[in-house]
């Protein structure tokens, strides 16, 4: 960026103030909110993740530094909730991902639930697909999820969304298509289980460990430089 381009001190410290006075607001906000999901609170958050940003930004094009916080993306977050303050109804939609690692546990598992049945037909239990569909016709959702290396499956991502709205949906209403009206702002809590966040957790404990063996490197480092020292005296 050129030197014309660059933004003056003055920006860079009207920005400053602007995320002090943003954080202000937001406290005051969090000290009146009215439940778990105030609309003010929401509000407050993102004019300070707004303001924060724009101070990031201008403190980097300004003076190449950077600030010790991060602002999570708009696309990580949910909308402020406008659903109904005294829902009537609610939806839960789970969305749970599993491997097939172990396909012969798969199947074995599959053939007990059909010789228990004693169904004479044709076996479902042969293949894979068929196996699970035993599996997930035997099982409540939650029983495998809590067995799921009993049956040879991994766990993978999931997540749970509960929707508020005014009135129960009529009977068949959306079962054909259960996830397609979601909508994002109608959503009161949301619970989601990833890998990906152990993996975050693990760099920071690796991190840590790193800047630990350093620490000792140095103090090793330090004791080796006094001992020649320590001789002279003697």
């Amino acid at each position: 960026m050129s030197d014309a381009a660059q933004p003056t001190a003055a920006e860079v410290r009207a920005a400053a103030e602007a995320v002090k006075t943003a954080l202000d607001r937001h406290l005051a906000a969090v000290e009146r909110r009215s439940g778990e999901d105030d609309p003010a609170v929401y509000e407050a958050f993102n004019q300070l993740a707004a303001a924060a940003e724009v101070y990031d930004e201008l403190l980097y094009d300004r003076y190449d530094e950077v600030t010790p916080f991060e602002i999570p993306g708009a696309e990580d977050a949910l909308p402020p909730y406008t659903g109904p303050e005294e829902p009537n109804a609610l939806s839960v939609l789970i969305r749970r991902d599993y491997a097939v690692a172990e396909p012969q546990r798969l199947l074995a598992q599959a053939q007990r639930i059909e010789s228990a049945e004693g169904d004479d037909g044709a076996p479902a239990s042969g293949t894979v697909h068929g196996a699970l569909g035993l599996l997930f016709g035997e099982f409540e959702p939650d029983e495998i999820a809590s067995r799921h290396k009993e049956f040879g499956l991994e766990e993978g991502d999931s997540t749970l969304w509960v929707t508020a709205a005014d009135e129960p949906a009529e009977p068949g209403e959306w079962l054909e298509a259960p996830f397609e009206q979601v909508d994002a702002e109608q959503v009161v809590c949301r619970f989601d289980v990833s890998a990906v966040f152990d993996d975050e957790i693990d760099d920071v404990d690796d991190d840590e460990e790193d800047l630990e063996d350093e620490l000792v490197d140095a103090d090793l480092d330090e004791d080796e430089d006094l001992e020649p020292l320590e001789a002279d005296r003697r």
